[in-house]
């Protein structure tokens, strides 16, 4: 390829239709336009020159690079433009700062691919020698492949390498005296967009809407959609988890085996473990039910299905040593996660598919190794849960309610082991949380129980803070698991504990030798602790009524003594909150939980 002119790249009339959107929806003169956003946009071009976004997804070809960056500033304005930012300010703050939170918006989103000609290319010139883009623009000949070893993710993280090449001293110096736009901005360029808030929210929608175009979809669509879809998550969850946690091909007991033809995951291993690692990326959103996830993830195309529509398979694995052993599986196709050339070896074995057990459908349990065989790892036997094969509802059944769901990860529904029927409004509710997680301040003493790595209560306050400071954990949102009530932290139970051990999937093992509930397990260790305020009659459970304009709900859940375990500085207690007396909690939640005392 020849390098090109930023003028020559953009001068195709389709881009400088692009342009033109741009320009309309910053309401700027041409003089003020060509110092905020073309110089940017040019330095863009002449950057990715002719290289396209990805190797075979989105605007896969020459030039696809440069055509994602302009639609996606251009989505983003128009999605900026039903915002007053910064959220919460005074109309006059909101004002005086638009034009800089507008000029954020479109940095953000053009600069939020441009790691992949770092990370992803490998770029050579005419003279043989390598080019990298912080060297600056290509001035001679070249020609690029994608790199067989790149990093899935690591492009986002690459950004930073490059933003200076787009955004010079002046722009830097601009938007860094608006505080409440700096911080997000610098969490987009780090890619970090979980902690960029509402503008991470706009460059991700925006980037939604440009794929969706070019694919063929409805972009209008995509950008009223849910930021970061769920199927993606699980994914790219998938994608990490078999390079670097799940053990393939392994002699004996192992996480999986890849086929010629297919991807055989243990099932309840790989969804604990998928779970675990999408919450502890601050993932929220993910189906505490193994089912409700099996469920999106054949929904979406991602899992094979059995002959007769089921997510699980039983099949039995028998190793080149003569290892055996019958498991319950999830099939996936191996280019769904692997390009041709980076597949691992095939199993040097079978996978011999369970034909009796498929017909006889769901009550079949898996074969029990014979004594003396090695056992598979922990996790891997057919649970009780799974004695129901997951399927597809029979034609006339009602589709299952993934709000349910969600709703039950969080401890806001009904229970076996516990009586949950508070939901928190989300708007009043979501109102408080803006307020309260603005504060911050100097860290005070407080005897705070020494942090460990092992599952313990101890282990579980350093989780719970950390969550809180890193936002990982927002607290007085509907779906919070921690709220603020009566000076101070008020924790949700069951939901904070079974968020915990759905991260730490050791506990389920902890709790299995004790006869208890994972979630279970912690809470005892929690409150053994004596970091909770008792009711006068000893209770341990306080029941708050949560007020909405529409409705009102309980939540159930403990008081701390010390606020300052969890926070710097107690934010205001949710005005939405209210404890229950005492008398009318006892006729609530005289039953187990309360019983814990």
């Amino acid at each position: 390829m020849r390098p090109e002119s930023a003028a020559s790249l953009l001068a195709t009339p389709r881009r400088q239709k692009l342009l033109e959107h741009i320009w309309q929806r910053t309401s700027l003169s041409r003089k003020q336009f060509a110092t905020l956003y073309r110089a940017p946009l040019e330095r863009y071009a002449e950057l990715v020159q002719a290289f396209p976004a990805s190797e075979a997804h989105h605007h896969a070809y020459p030039g696809g690079m440069l055509d994602h960056g302009l639609e996606i500033v251009a989505y983003s304005l128009k999605l900026r433009q039903s915002h007053l930012l910064p959220i919460g300010a005074s109309p006059e703050d909101q004002a005086a700062q638009a034009e800089a939170w507008t000029a954020a918006v479109a940095y953000a989103a053009l600069l939020h691919d441009i790691g992949k000609i770092a990370v992803d290319l490998h770029v050579e010139l005419a003279d043989g020698s390598l080019w990298h883009p912080w060297y600056g623009p290509l001035h001679q000949p070249y020609r690029f492949r994608y790199r067989d070893d790149r990093e899935y993710h690591l492009h986002s993280a690459a950004t930073g390498l490059l933003y200076r090449q787009l955004l010079d001293t002046q722009l830097l110096d601009w938007l860094s005296g608006y505080p409440d736009l700096w911080g997000p901005l610098l969490y987009v360029l780090a890619g970090q967009y979980e902690h960029a808030g509402v503008l991470g929210e706009l460059v991700v929608q925006a980037d939604r809407a440009s794929v969706a175009q070019e694919l063929g979809g409805d972009p209008a669509r995509a950008m009223a959609a849910p930021k970061h879809a769920l199927q993606r998550k699980l994914l790219d969850g998938l994608r990490y988890l078999l390079k670097e946690q799940l053990k393939l091909n392994q002699p004996e007991a192992s996480d999986g085996w890849l086929t010629e033809d297919a991807l055989w995951l243990v099932s309840k291993t790989v969804s604990d473990k998928l779970r675990a690692h999408l919450l502890s990326q601050g993932v929220d959103g993910i189906p505490a039910n193994n089912t409700a996830v099996f469920n999106v993830l054949q929904d979406h195309g991602m899992l094979q299905p059995t002959p007769d529509g089921k997510a699980i398979w039983r099949a039995t694995v028998t190793s080149s040593t003569g290892w055996c052993h019958s498991f319950t599986l999830l099939r996936l196709g191996p280019a769904l996660i692997w390009e041709p050339s980076e597949r691992p070896a095939l199993f040097a074995g079978t996978v011999a598919i369970d034909a009796a057990a498929t017909d006889k459908g769901p009550d079949v349990s898996a074969t029990t190794p014979p004594a003396g065989a090695q056992s598979a790892s922990e996790g891997q036997e057919v649970p009780p849960w799974e004695g129901g094969n997951p399927s597809r509802p029979a034609k006339g059944e009602p589709l299952p309610d993934a709000m349910e769901d969600m709703l039950s990860m969080v401890g806001m529904v009904n229970s076996p082991a516990t009586r949950q029927d508070a939901e928190a409004p989300s708007e009043p509710v979501s109102a408080a949380r803006t307020e309260a997680t603005t504060l911050t301040a100097p860290q005070r003493s407080s005897p705070a129980p020494k942090p460990t790595t092992a599952p313990s209560g101890e282990h579980f306050m350093a989780w719970l803070k950390q969550g809180i400071a890193s936002r990982r954990l927002i607290i007085n949102d509907a779906k919070a698991l921690v709220h603020t009530a009566s000076g101070t932290a008020y924790l949700v139970s069951p939901g904070v504990f079974q968020r915990y051990a759905q991260e730490h999937p050791q506990v389920s093992a902890l709790a299995k030798q004790e006869s208890q509930q994972d979630w279970q397990w912690i809470q005892k260790r929690f409150e053994r602790l004596q970091l909770h305020r008792k009711q006068p009659n000893g209770l341990n459970i306080w029941t708050c009524e949560v007020t909405g304009p529409r409705k009102s709900r309980r939540l159930h859940g403990y008081l701390l003594e010390d606020p300052s375990l969890l926070f710097s500085e107690t934010p205001p207690s949710n005005p939405y909150l209210s404890l229950l007396g005492e008398t009318r909690h006892c006729e609530q939640t005289s039953g187990k939980q309360g019983a814990s005392t």
